[in-house]
């Protein structure tokens, strides 16, 4: 596709300072209309990529044509660009002056969004509170007999009312009522779906993570650049720990979960990104390596918007803990948190054992030196046992008490970061 022919119109946008600021092309498709392609070389975080065609693929191989030719100096400097190259550069820039600016889009605009959806809100709350008032006064003994219908009624009215985040937690309560100690799992999703409904309506009255929390838990989200604008900065040496991916509970995009950790501060941090289901979800950090950054701090304390760009380098292992820590860290958390169901904890000298010394039967583990151990997410740590060979070895990983440990990163002995 990278040929002279099939790409009758191409460009290269020159940046103020010399050089190329954007690419940007036509290719000949098998429609009547061509693909129109473009790649910002100086965005942040790295390049951007445009393309009308329908590829899931970030970037198409119309961007990857378009950057070969470039690249062969057979696209030439233009001084005129077609408009929709200039109004997806000029939205860029406008995103970006705001970002470094603090300012929201159009403040009046987003005060009057969110106090519609916050008076929508309320009214599915209040259904919600006498929804689990009802379940309880009539006893949990046919929980699993109700069908799916049951429960989905009352997701349904929450999803109207706009409380996405109420609405996924109600939807998850089918699959607490099935297997094992069925009964337990239950009275705990119906006290932490009543504790988010009292959480919301305590309103001021909570610390200001915990009222940041329940808000977005329920799924009152703070937007990027209402975050940028008055949100807690913090500048530090941020090292990456390690990321996953993992599909949203509606099933129509995937997430993936980065987690720092301040040098300095020792501050935990989560970036998130969000890609269609398909494609892998981009991110400027990468395992292994630390960047210096200032970091926009949502309500909830945790999770972050980078301010700009960081130089970013090679990390040493960061400093691990045992098991007790690791555990002592989590219920900090949940003290301000109490909906909190993962956090990435660093372990220091752990290895994979089975509790009865084999391999079969029981699930695997990570044994601190203290002989502390927590149960593994998946029954088959088999990459994490080829890097290390079954030696000990500083581990981060996420720790979910419904789920177990799943490992992100092991660091070998060389003190290389291998994801897993």
């Amino acid at each position: 596709m990278a040929k002279d022919g099939s790409w009758p119109e191409r460009g290269v946008v020159a940046a103020p300072s010399g050089g190329a600021s954007a690419v940007w092309g036509e290719c000949k498709g098998s429609g009547s209309k061509p693909y129109l392609a473009a790649v910002h070389l100086d965005g942040d975080g790295g390049p951007a990529y445009k393309c009308s065609c329908p590829s899931r693929k970030i970037p198409c191989k119309h961007a990857l044509a378009l950057l070969a030719l470039w690249a062969q100096d057979d696209v030439a400097t233009r001084e005129e660009k077609p408009e929709w190259v200039g109004a997806w550069l000029n939205g860029r820039a406008a995103r970006r002056a705001r970002a470094e600016s603090g300012t929201p889009a159009d403040p009046a605009k987003a005060a009057a969004t969110l106090q519609k959806k916050e008076k929508a809100v309320a009214a599915g709350l209040e259904e919600l509170q006498t929804w689990l008032y009802d379940q309880v006064e009539a006893g949990l003994a046919e929980a699993p007999k109700h069908g799916y219908a049951h429960w989905d009624r009352m997701a349904r009215r929450l999803m109207d009312a706009k409380a996405r985040g109420a609405h996924t937690l109600v939807s998850q309560l089918p699959a607490a009522a099935r297997g094992d100690r069925w009964p337990e799992r239950m009275l705990e999703q119906l006290g932490l779906l009543h504790l988010l409904v009292s959480g919301y309506r305590a309103g001021d009255a909570l610390g200001e993570r915990t009222r940041g929390a329940a808000r977005a838990r329920i799924g009152i989200v703070t937007s990027a650049d209402e975050v940028l604008a008055g949100g807690e900065r913090v500048r530090d040496t941020w090292r990456v720990l390690g990321l996953r991916d993992i599909d949203t509970p509606e099933g129509d995009m995937r997430a993936r979960r980065v987690w720092l950790r301040g040098t300095g501060t020792g501050r935990t941090a989560l970036s998130l990104s969000f890609a269609r289901t398909g494609q892998a979800p981009a991110t400027a950090f990468r395992v292994g390596t630390e960047v210096t950054a200032e970091l926009a701090f949502h309500p909830d304390g945790h999770r972050v918007v980078p301010v700009g760009d960081g130089g970013a380098g090679q990390a040493p292992p960061p400093e691990g803990g045992t098991v007790v820590e690791a555990l002592d860290s989590f219920a900090a958390v949940l003290a301000e948190d109490p909906w909190q169901d993962a956090w990435p904890v660093v372990l220091d000298r752990v290895a994979p054992a089975h509790p009865d010394g084999s391999a079969n039967g029981t699930r695997w583990h990570l044994v601190d030196p203290t002989g502390a151990a927590l149960p593994l997410a998946d029954t088959d740590p088999w990459r994490l046992l080829a890097v290390t060979g079954g030696h000990p070895a500083t581990v981060a990983a996420e720790w979910s008490p419904a789920h177990g440990l799943t490992p992100l990163t092991v660091w070998d002995r060389n003190g290389k970061a291998v994801s897993l």
